[in-house]
């Protein structure tokens, strides 16, 4: 089982779970997909986060701030923006670089490499990933492409025994996008613009 901590009401949920959160912006998404990431990372569980929205080192420096022992943590980011950006990249423990949002192919391939190693090299068997987020894939790939993409994404977190906690924009798209996506999830999170949160988590009443 994994606690998602205080952020989610203390709830649990089985291993390969997937979780999406959703809201409009500055309703708080990032910070509390990266708050039930943080609740595991302090207990010692790898964490793994895939940004399509911002640098791995904006991300690193604000999931950073919400570890107990930054230093000591299983992290591993794969980047989709700093390379599309035009900046040289070179990847390191820590960051793993994609050419673009589009690139889709090139995030599985760096996401299980990082999943992979935790399990096989850190022996680390309990990982939580993110995807932050859904809507920037949505901005340059169609609904299908980027469904295939989630489809295979959440079975391999269920397949690694990890959960997953991803990022939607609510209100940038249309009710029968929301409804598609929602299918690959266990979970929804729900958060408005007073950061007032819904859950509908397996398992809870």
């Amino acid at each position: 089982m994994y606690e998602l901590g205080p952020a989610f009401d203390n709830n649990t949920v089985e291993e390969g779970t997937n979780i999406l959160i959703s809201g409009p912006p500055l309703s708080g998404k990032r910070h509390l997909m990266m708050e039930g990431l943080a609740h595991g990372a302090n207990g010692g569980e790898g964490s793994v986060i895939v940004t399509t929205r911002d640098s791995s080192d904006r991300v690193l420096t604000d999931f950073e701030s919400l570890l107990d022992n930054p230093e000591d943590a299983d992290i591993g980011i794969v980047d989709c923006v700093t390379q599309h950006q035009g900046r040289s990249t070179e990847d390191t423990s820590r960051v793993k670089y994609t050419s673009s949002p589009v690139d889709m192919t090139g995030i599985g391939i760096k996401f299980s490499e990082f999943v992979e190693e935790f399990y096989t090299e850190r022996n680390i068997t309990q990982n939580r990933v993110a995807m932050d987020s859904l809507s920037t894939l949505l901005m340059y790939s169609d609904l299908q492409t980027v469904f295939r993409f989630m489809h295979v994404l959440t079975s391999r977190i269920e397949d690694a025994g990890a959960i997953g906690i991803h990022v939607v924009e609510s209100t940038a798209h249309d009710a029968e996008t929301m409804n598609t996506l929602k299918q690959l999830f266990d979970g929804m999170v729900s958060i408005d613009e007073k950061q007032s949160l819904t859950l509908q988590l397996p398992g809870t009443a």
